[in-house]
């Protein structure tokens, strides 16, 4: 006898990318996190608030997070009243499903994506809608007009990197007969482009953003929603009452004000991001355009009798092996290649040379 949910008892979790034990001599190049630290601006904030020997730590955060959706609003320009905040857009995720699914209704995405969309569908007891992207990564047209509740596009796409344009994105959204359309703009800092506009201008569409990657706040579990004013207040209905600690509103805050440094920080990512793309094709990489801060690079043609996804798998094994985390999806359309973070140019320069000796 088991005393889960019958969802729940029959879905798998998800499944992170491995975390080495602090301390470890290890580059990681598995999780998409930002390789270098965040914005100076940061610190002076955080232990302002634990001035006077911490006293403010007995107190309970703003609910609201006000000043955390004050700086949004002064950086992007949407208004206050149309943005919520969460404990990393996963949160907000989590809100979504929490603020919209009625028992038994679907959600829909394009195949290959975040897999968490597929593991809160399981745990809500939430159908399921999924149409794979064609080899150039569109948006699939059985999207458009579907019935699903919640539509859920990456944009730049994870583990892809490929970006959608925002005017497909519009057309996605006014196709749907009932749904909201999700747009997941976690890399978006890394992008030429983004759909930020679509959040004020249709009323069925929800855009998020982390702080994990272009603010390097991955630790501190920072994300924001933006949308109608209708949408942010229902979602704040189902919302956690201090799903923010203070040190992270601060943080955020501070951050997110330094737009120097965001600006700076991608820029430098970005040129690395280049650099790896075209050591990775020297290799006989087949690399996607990346519009994030990682690429998504499948496996030569083979050589020696071994299929590109033996070689991909024997690729990640070797890295391992060397200290070098990246990630691999034993999953259809992704086993034949590897998702590998963008890090410092000496961490890439380790990699590349790591996977010249695979290559032999």
């Amino acid at each position: 006898m088991t005393l889960f949910r019958k969802s729940v008892e029959a879905m798998v979790g998800y499944v992170p990318g491995e975390q080495p034990r602090a301390g470890t001599k290890i580059i990681k190049l598995n999780t998409n996190e930002n390789p270098y630290p965040p914005s100076p601006s940061v610190l002076p904030a955080i232990q302002a608030e634990l001035q006077n020997g911490a006293e403010r730590l007995r107190l309970y955060s703003d609910p609201a997070a006000s000043a955390l959706r004050e700086a949004a609003s002064e950086v992007t320009g949407v208004p206050a009243n149309q943005i919520l905040h969460g404990n990393g857009s996963d949160e907000l995720l989590a809100l979504l499903f929490r603020a919209f699914l009625e028992p038994n209704e679907a959600i829909a995405y394009p195949y290959p994506t975040y897999v968490l969309y597929r593991t809160l569908a399981a745990a809500a007891g939430a159908g399921v809608q999924t149409c794979d992207f064609d080899s150039d990564f569109n948006l699939p047209s059985a999207l458009y007009g579907c019935d699903a509740k919640l539509i859920f596009v990456a944009t730049p796409n994870s583990p892809s990197g490929t970006q959608h344009e925002t005017q497909k994105l519009r057309e996605l959204a006014r196709s749907l007969k009932r749904g909201v359309l999700v747009v997941d703009e976690a890399y978006a800092a890394f992008s030429s482009t983004n759909a930020l506009e679509l959040a004020t201008s249709e009323p069925n569409v929800v855009v998020l953003r982390t702080f994990s990657k272009s603010h390097s706040l991955a630790g501190m579990r920072l994300g924001l929603a933006f949308a109608s004013e209708e949408i942010i207040q229902g979602l704040n209905k189902v919302k956690d009452s201090y799903n923010l600690d203070r040190l992270a509103i601060v943080a955020g805050a501070a951050s997110l004000r330094d737009t120097t440094w965001t600006e700076q920080n991608v820029a430098r990512v970005v040129e690395t991001r280049e650099r790896l793309s075209t050591g990775l094709m020297d290799l006989g990489y087949e690399v996607l355009p990346s519009s994030a801060n990682f690429v998504f690079a499948r496996a030569p043609e083979a050589r020696t009798g071994k299929s590109r996804v033996e070689l991909a798998r024997g690729a990640f094994e070797h890295l391992k092996a060397h200290g070098i985390l990246v990630r691999y999806f034993a999953e259809r359309l992704l086993d034949d290649g590897l998702r590998i973070t963008v890090g410092t140019d000496e961490e890439i320069g380790s990699l590349l040379s790591c996977l010249k000796d695979y290559a032999g």
